[in-house]
This record gives C-alpha cells, structure tokens and sequence, in this order.
C-alpha cells in the first residue's frame, strides 16, 4: 500500500474549471504581489500536494516552530520552513485578513489569503536551517538576500509558471495512481540533483532488491552554479533506465523543487514529499543535500532518529565504490579489501572529465550515460 499521505491529508490546492475562471478575473482589481520562479516553484508544491499537509505559506507560530523545533505548531515532522518574503513597501496596502493576487512574469499564480505579516531574524534562519552563517553557503547567501517581512496563508492556484519539462512531470495525486495500477505496495524514492554513476545505480538496484518499484524524482528547479543541467539529468536518466533496468519497475518523473542545500534538515524535507507522492521508502545519501564541507558525511542518516513517527522508512545504504579484487561496485559492509584495492568515485573528477568531452573509466559511469552527457556543449550550470 503507498504511503498515506503527510499530515493525514494529500492538499490540493488548485483553482479548476469556472471557480479558475472567476478568481483569474478578481486577481486583476486585487493587490499584486510580484514573486520570482522561486516562490512560484513553492506555490505549485504547496497546491498539488508536494508539501502535504502545507496550505500556504507559513504563517509565524509555524515558522518558529519548524526553526527551533523541526516540526510544525501541530507536531507535524517538518524541518524546512516554506516562506514568502516581502519589503514593507509591497505591503502598504494590505492587511491581515485581505486577498492579494502573487504574479510571476506578468500572469497570475495564485490568490493568497493573508494571515498574518511578521518579521524573522535572517541570521538566527540561517544558523538554524544550515548550521551556518557562512554567505559561501548557498543556502545563506540567498537567505541574506530575502526582503524584510514574511507574509503567512493558506493560497489557491489559479496558473502556473512555464514548464519545459511538463511530460516529465507528476504530481503526487498522479504517482498515487499509477503506483497502484503497477500494483506496487513498497516503493523506494530517489531524489537526486546530479546524472548517474555507478554508485548511483547500485543503491538504487539495492533499494529495488526489496521493494516493488523504484521511483525516480530528478529535482528540476534552482541549483547552484556547477551542477549539472536539468536537461542533462532527465536524459543521463532515460538512458539509465532504457539499457539498465527491466521494464515496468522504475518511474521517472521530474520534480520541480529548490534546492536549499540545507543537509540533514532537506533530507528529511526531501523524505516528507516522495512520502506524499506515495513512496513508502527514501533513499538517504551520503551527504544528502550538502554543499562543501558544512556537514559531516553521514549527518543526514543521524537525522532521522529523531523522526520516529515520519511515516516513511529511510534506507541507509553506505556510498558505493569499485573494489579491483571483488570485480566490481561493493560498500564497506560487503568488501573486506584494503583502500588500495578501491577506487572511489568522485563526482568532481567526472565534472572535470565530462567537461573535457572525456568518458569516463566504466568502473565509474556507463559509457552510453557518458555519451548522452557530451553531446551537450556544457552540461553544467
């Protein structure tokens, strides 16, 4: 049976038919508020269900208790706080209580029902979320660049922001059905922002060993300068799953998500949305989530003992190398040889070596993976 959803409840939170209509209308004598693809990103993930049991942006007792505590004023497991930021003078005409209409690139998103305008504490949001206020993280540079006021309310799609990438994407309702039509009762989640190598492959194949189905859910969205493009994943993937895996046992569906590069606390937040698409386990990398050295290796497994009541079982599955006398990808739980024998994958050495046009050693990444890289001029950001 696929998971229940988060919270109890799969959210939908989108306008249809004549009701779209009408607010479409209304949203043009409203106060507008300009968001950029970011926040339009998070409004499709909070009206489709992606971020169950989230109604709309988090309004202030939520927010507090997500920082200082990983869950909601509920109790609810959440670690990432979702938030739409403002400057006081977008606002000088709102009140608590009003509709306000959120445009991106000059069309309308959604209607937002304002519950509450409050101010947060940008350093203390970025010591909590990335145990950091380093501006060389990402996650804190883009914190440090936020407006000054968050706004918190339940929201109603009425549009959506252009998608390339619409034939690839599945929303939780849609993955709900579909798991149950392959009869699949245990599914196993991949999340990842990167094209496969061949430790990829062997968790993915160890997680598919128990479970029934594999699903895998390519963040399509904002990534950090340097990571590969979101065309390059989908068709390093396709060619994966085309020459590598038997038929009917893995979807492949995009995901249009930022990533916040928060580590332990985004591993859980990533568990909590493949749990609302239905999976009844996630994948739990090494480093999940991570950026540079500002969390330990494994700190995202750590996590999860704190998060017994998740409703989803995180599979903790030690990073994957080639070992020269087994002959071929093993863990330390499973190769008693020596580091000599080992050859380590390492994600920046396959940059570099794509990069140059070069395939890498098949001990590292499939040669058709690598082919499908280098077509592209630059596969990177």
């Amino acid at each position: 049976m696929v998971s229940r959803p988060h919270g109890g409840r799969l959210v939908y939170r989108v306008a249809e038919g004549h009701r779209r209509e009408r607010l479409v209308r209304e949203s043009r004598d409203m106060v507008r508020l300009n968001i950029d693809l970011e926040r339009a990103i998070d409004l499709e993930d909070i009206g489709f269900g992606v971020f169950s049991p989230l109604e709309g942006f988090m309004v202030q007792d939520d927010y507090i208790h997500v920082l200082d505590d990983m869950r909601l004023a509920d109790d609810t497991p959440w670690t990432i706080p979702v938030t739409l930021d403002a400057d006081p003078d977008e606002l000088v005409d709102v009140r608590e209580g009003d509709e306000i209409a959120l445009y991106y690139d000059g069309r309308p998103i959604a209607i937002m029902s304002i519950e509450e305008i409050y101010g947060w504490d940008k350093r203390r949001h970025a010591e909590k979320v990335y145990k950091t206020t380093d501006p060389g993280h990402p996650g804190v540079e883009k914190t440090m660049s936020m407006k000054e006021l968050l706004v918190g309310g339940r929201i109603e799609l009425i549009g959506q922001a252009p998608n390339r990438f619409e034939e690839y994407t599945l929303w939780p309702r849609e993955t709900r059905v579909l798991f149950r039509e392959k009869g699949w009762r245990t599914i196993a989640a991949f999340q990842t922002r990167n094209v496969p190598h061949l430790g990829h492959e062997y968790v993915q194949k160890a997680a598919l060993t128990f479970t029934d189905g594999l699903f895998i859910n390519p963040l399509i969205g904002w990534k950090k300068p340097g990571d590969y493009k979101d065309d390059v994943i989908i068709e390093a993937y396709k060619t994966l799953i085309k020459h590598y895996y038997p038929r009917d046992v893995v979807v492949l569906a995009a995901l249009r998500m930022n990533m916040r590069y928060a580590g332990p606390r985004e591993a859980v937040h990533h568990a909590i949305a493949r749990k609302n698409f239905g999976a009844t386990h996630f994948i739990v990398g090494r480093d999940h989530a991570g950026v540079g050295d500002y969390y330990k290796p494994y700190e995202a497994w750590e996590i999860f003992q704190e998060f017994p009541d998740l409703g989803i079982t995180p599979l903790f599955i030690r990073e994957a190398f080639y070992c020269k006398k087994c002959g071929g990808m093993t863990t330390e739980k499973t190769c008693p040889h020596t580091e000599q024998d080992r050859i380590r994958i390492s994600g920046t050495k396959l940059r570099k070596m794509l990069k140059e046009g070069k395939i890498p050693p098949p001990f590292m990444m499939r040669p058709e993976i690598a082919q499908t890289i280098i077509k592209y001029k630059n596969p990177f950001t």
